[in-house]
């Protein structure tokens, strides 16, 4: 510990899997380091958001094959499903998760602080009790550096109030004790599809209302179309091009009131419930930035440089907070990054211009992965590009697992071949997206995707088909 006369080198505000990630790598480099958390180890993601969702959905994964099942020769006529189980499924994985996030502090010997941390000035943090932990004691810690890591919360249409029971959002829609019989969703991101496959898997009837001109708008337009392909086919209703007008809580459950942005056709649509899906806002307006010189932008998230630093050189914010992306293994990645700079340890310096090739995952089903810039960006920034693209069809082993839909697309530069965006949309693809990610980092080409010796039969060869038809000789089709 340096002799700077505080009580900690690092303070780490939040604990989700940036602020965790962060305080063990500080601690790792030998800094005397704290955590402050207002509600529970690991943050959103471990208890309301990745973590509960994906057992959820293998659920409803597993569900759905046994709705097929006839396909593998089983036949039966007694199936019960009970949704309360697989609740209390997803809640035991996430107690077992924020204990094992307890041994990590505990192993390298971080201080967890619980309770609500507000700053006082730039080296001193005042943490009360919150509304998660009304029993703690009020105390003061100081620091000589500061990560911010507080994440972000659900928002909600201007004029609608999330009220946890009609109209809710992803902290409730994870622990529903029952599926509602109709349910729309608004917006259509992550979180929006991935609830709506789940719940429409297990029998309501969804709706969902995406005010852009596709679902998945941040994601390539054929990976979209694919996927709006395939829930339309499983029944789930899809209104894109549509605003979300006005919904009001009613005796009976919710009147939603939309609107289509090219035809201006109104209609009214009712449900049991509504799920909010349309984004979140910084968690940022009850830390007292203002006392530490911290500086934010007009929506409230916090402005930072390549390696984490806020306008003040002792203060480093990650994570949802900062708006850069809002998924937890970007978060991670920015937390070592920012412990590796207080420490004055070699990093990777993560510049802006690389968040968009960040990897991206939605598990719905099927699923989407992807990374860089999709074919309409590239094109627009002036890239030439070559485009090659395979679906999953052909491959022995997707034909193997019953999966009948879906491809793998990438998209390079056309004289250099430097990859720029690569999209997939099929089984698993959330597990092969790090291949094309480690190659678009290490600028590995299409072409020398191709010779890698992929084995044989895996869902990966769809990759190296793509790679080959990028150089225009993909081999089995």
């Amino acid at each position: 510990m340096a002799t700077h006369g505080y009580q900690y080198d690092v303070v780490v505000v939040g604990s989700g899997p940036g602020g965790y990630v962060a305080a063990i790598r500080a601690s790792q480099l030998g800094l005397k380091t704290a955590i402050v958390e207002r509600e529970s180890l690991g943050g959103v993601c471990l208890n309301w958001g990745c973590i509960p969702t994906k057992a959820l959905i293998h659920n409803a994964e597993i569900l759905e094959e046994l709705h097929n099942a006839a396909e593998y020769g089983f036949t039966f006529d007694n199936l019960k499903v009970d949704f309360s189980k697989a609740v209390k499924r997803s809640r035991d994985i996430v107690s077992r998760q924020t204990k094992g996030v307890g041994f990590l502090m505990k192993k390298n010997k971080i201080d967890v602080i619980e309770g609500h941390g507000v700053f006082v000035d730039a080296h001193t943090l005042k943490v009360t009790p919150s509304e998660f932990k009304p029993d703690v004691q009020e105390q003061t810690v100081t620091a000589a550096h500061f990560i911010i890591a507080t994440g972000a919360r659900a928002r909600s249409l201007p004029g609608t109030q999330i009220d946890g029971d009609r109209i809710i959002q992803y902290r409730d829609a994870v622990v529903l004790p029952e599926v509602p019989k109709k349910l729309i969703v608004v917006g259509s991101g992550a979180i929006g599809m991935e609830f709506s496959y789940v719940y429409s898997t297990y029998g309501a009837d969804v709706t969902v209302i995406e005010m852009l001109d596709q679902v998945l708008p941040l994601e390539d337009a054929e990976v979209s179309a694919e996927v709006q392909k395939a829930f339309n086919k499983k029944g789930i209703k899809t209104l894109v091009s549509t605003r979300t007008e006005k919904v009001e809580v009613t005796g009976e459950g919710v009147t939603v009131t939309v609107k289509n942005l090219k035809t201006d056709e109104v209609q009214t649509l009712t449900a049991d419930r509504v799920l909010m899906a349309i984004g979140v806002q910084p968690n940022t307006d009850k830390l007292g930035l203002d006392a530490a010189g911290v500086r934010t932008d007009s929506r409230g998230f916090i402005e930072i440089d390549e390696v984490m630093r806020t306008n003040v050189r002792h203060i480093y914010a990650i994570g949802d907070c900062t708006g850069k992306l809002a998924l937890a293994h970007v978060a991670s990645a920015m937390g070592i990054v920012a412990a590796e700079s207080i420490a004055g340890a070699p990093t990777m310096p993560i510049p802006a211009e690389r968040y968009i090739f960040m990897p991206r995952a939605t598990y719905c089903e099927p699923q989407v992965a992807s990374l860089g810039y999709t074919e309409a960006q590239a094109k627009e920034k002036g890239y030439e590009i070559k485009v090659g693209k395979f679906p999953f069809m052909p491959n022995g082993k997707a034909q193997a697992l019953n999966a009948k839909v879906g491809f793998v697309k990438i998209i390079a530069e056309a004289k250099y071949g430097e990859i720029l965006g690569a999209h997939m949309v099929g089984p698993s693809v959330t597990e092969l997206l790090p291949e094309l990610s480690l190659a678009q980092m290490m600028e590995i080409t299409p072409a020398e995707i191709a010779r890698n010796v992929h084995a044989h039969p895996t869902l990966s060869e769809v990759i190296m088909e793509a790679a080959h038809a990028v150089e225009g000789h993909p081999i089995h089709m």
